[in-house]
């Protein structure tokens, strides 16, 4: 068997779907805002037994459009938008600083759903970082204050050394924050919630924001739409 047979051959979501969640005939009757929606799906997941539902791909681009992804975790999720940190001296930091624009993909395959999540990413003022950091457990504290994150690395016993050393501070010192941390929130100009079924294909619903909240244009919708009195338009998507 080749490996392309392999690959045919493995499942992809388990039996017994779930459905959508949302009258998708009524759109009006859907969450007012991405965010309730996602709260309901993210709950959803947590009942199901779905392993670390807040962890999200995080998409960026530098400014010669190199794209970069890799997983993080979820922080909150607040009217502002969705929230994740990490060093402003990191790849992803440096992405975000030359190009805001980026995307948060969660995949919950035991209950078939897919959320994207995309918008711009803004550092968070105040003390935001600082607090983000030191709810931060002792190990990954200790992390975060060495720093170089992405840089090249001579050897284990070095980094073993360098987490030493610094795991002893986090131990002595509970406030110290590591200067770079930084708390971003996505701001979404677009939310697409994704639904596979058994038997029945697939269902996706988007939110988009009007131009007022979002600063710019949406694309003329190519899709049954319903704009309610707040920011979000709500569309189907053909699948």
């Amino acid at each position: 068997m080749t490996f392309r047979d392999r690959l045919r051959a493995l499942p992809t979501f388990p039996p017994g779907l779930p459905q959508f969640g949302v009258d998708l005939d009524d759109l009006a009757a859907a969450p007012a805002t991405p965010q309730a929606l996602f709260t309901r799906w993210f709950e959803d997941a947590l009942a199901a037994g779905v392993g670390a539902p807040h962890a999200a791909t995080l998409s960026t681009a530098d400014a010669d459009g190199r794209v970069h992804a890799r997983t993080l975790v979820l922080k909150d999720v607040t009217a502002d938008g969705w929230w994740f940190a990490g060093h402003a001296a990191s790849p992803k930091g440096r992405d975000l600083t030359a190009n805001p624009h980026a995307s948060l993909t969660f995949f919950w395959r035991d209950l078939g759903r897919q959320v994207r999540v995309q918008g711009s990413a803004r550092p968070a003022g105040g003390d935001a970082g600082a607090a983000d950091f030191r709810a931060r457990p002792e190990g990954s504290r200790a992390a975060g204050l060495i720093g170089h994150q992405s840089e090249p690395l001579g050897s284990p016993a070095e980094y073993r050394h360098a987490f030493a050393e610094r795991l002893e501070e986090a131990r002595a010192d509970p406030r110290a924050v590591a200067p770079t941390w930084t708390a971003w929130t996505l701001v979404p100009a677009e939310v697409e919630f994704w639904q596979a079924s058994d038997d029945k294909g697939q269902a996706r619903l988007r939110y988009r924001s009007s131009p007022a909240t979002s600063g710019s244009t949406p694309a003329t919708p190519t899709t049954t739409s319903m704009t309610t009195m707040n920011p979000w338009t709500k569309e189907l998507l053909w699948p």
